[in-house]
């Protein structure tokens, strides 16, 4: 016969709950003197509040500073809280309002069901709202759609009056260009930095390439706009600026419906506002620079919004790097008097750290490339024939119905 033993259970432990570990998120949209204040403010707040639940225990505060709400990718200290989420050590998040969280709605129900699963749930105080308690989605839907448009009202209101200081020529240059600093509402010019601008400019009606430039002005030991090294790019940025004549070019970009930024090719208006500053390069010296990088690039075959080496060489673009993925570039190599052709990882060229791969010289590429071309055409009747039978007898019916529905749910996951 079996014999039961009840074992009773301590009631005392059974009420010792571990505290709820509660954490705050702020955001301020703009980087001004104001809203650092809101959010030095928020802090505060946030940390008597939550110190004051007895029930709680302060695990921390998370804020962005001057980041727009709009996309969720742009907010490291969000991103950094949603990662310890998922190592256990937060059980509930405390926000302001919807808006402060997310202005997008399909990042916050995203966030929102991710965070749920994981057994963390955010409190909106403005809303009153606690995803541990909320019955249904739908009010959260409604309310983080409201702080979209609104966003979206706020963002075409800027544009609007942005427009109007575009069209009367009151626009400020919130990032002026190296050689420039702003004092007030002005753009001034920084003389120091002014001289290596005029110096760049002469380098280049000297003969000298953009990289060997920047090759001079970094063993120089001449600090770029950021304080880091200076790059072709960076140069070639610098010669096709038209603030360096004085002269102002608005609305070279523009954001579209999605917070997405675009380069102007002639979507949206663009405005000349000349005489706008003091210039550092005269019109006649940016128009000679300009005429030798058309030179350049017309010599080499290059387009302007084109695959810069698609067709300028026969393996342009076509060897990958199998340590770092990158793309090899076509070198003129010396050995003494004797100079030979060898293509070199573009990586391993800007620095030698990230990636070992070595040169490889051209003839040994061309003739691996012959080799193999030979081995395709000893052996097509057993590689080729059957390839090009395959691809004929394809099914090119079935293929395009395929493709329909994969286009269908493309469309559907979109909206």
């Amino acid at each position: 016969m079996k014999k039961i033993t009840k074992i009773e259970g301590n009631l005392a432990n059974s009420f010792i709950k571990p505290k709820t570990r509660v954490v705050a998120y702020s955001r301020v949209s703009t980087d001004s003197n104001e809203q650092l204040v809101s959010l030095q403010a928020q802090k505060a707040h946030y940390e008597t509040y939550i110190k004051a639940n007895p029930e709680w225990v302060y695990a921390g505060l998370y804020y962005d500073e001057g980041i727009s709400g709009t996309k969720k990718e742009n907010r490291s200290d969000l991103l950094r809280m949603l990662s310890d989420c998922e190592t256990g050590r937060i059980d509930l998040i405390i926000t302001k309002s919807i808006s402060r969280f997310a202005r997008n709605t399909t990042d916050c129900l995203e966030m929102v069901r991710k965070l749920i699963g994981l057994g963390v749930h955010i409190y909106f105080e403005k809303e009153n709202i606690n995803t541990g308690s909320m019955e249904s989605e739908l009010m959260l839907s409604i309310l983080s759609g409201l702080a979209e448009s609104e966003s979206i009202s706020i963002s075409e209101n800027s544009k609007w009056a942005i427009q109007r200081r575009f069209q009367n020529g009151t626009f400020k240059i919130s990032y002026p260009p190296y050689g420039y600093q702003n004092i007030g509402s002005q753009m001034i010019v920084n003389p120091k930095q002014a001289e290596v601008v005029k110096y760049i400019f002469a380098e280049v009606l000297s003969g000298k390439g953009t990289q060997k430039i920047a090759d001079d002005l970094n063993q120089k030991g001449i600090p770029s706009k950021r304080g880091g090294r200076w790059t072709a790019t960076t140069i070639r940025g610098i010669l096709t600026n038209e603030k360096y004549t004085g002269d102002v070019i608005l609305q070279k970009t523009y954001t579209d419906s999605h917070f997405n930024r675009h380069t102007n090719y002639g979507e949206k208006d663009m405005y000349l506002v000349e005489n706008h500053h003091e210039a550092i390069i005269s019109h006649e010296d940016f128009e000679a620079v300009d005429a030798v990088l058309n030179q350049r690039a017309k010599e080499k075959g290059i387009e302007k919004r084109n695959s810069k080496y698609l067709n300028r060489y026969a393996f342009s673009s076509k060897i990958i790097c199998s340590e770092c993925g990158g793309t090899f570039k076509r070198r003129i190599h010396s050995s003494g008097p004797r100079k030979y052709i060898a293509w070199c990882c573009s990586k391993h060229i800007s620095n030698i750290t990230e990636c070992s791969m070595q040169f490889i010289r051209d003839e040994d590429i061309k003739t691996a490339f012959v080799t193999m071309m030979n081995k395709l055409i000893f052996g097509q009747k057993f590689i080729l024939r059957p390839l090009l039978n395959g691809l004929r007898n394809q099914n090119n019916a079935a293929s395009f119905r395929r493709i329909e529905e994969l286009e269908t749910k493309i469309e559907n996951n979109m909206e």
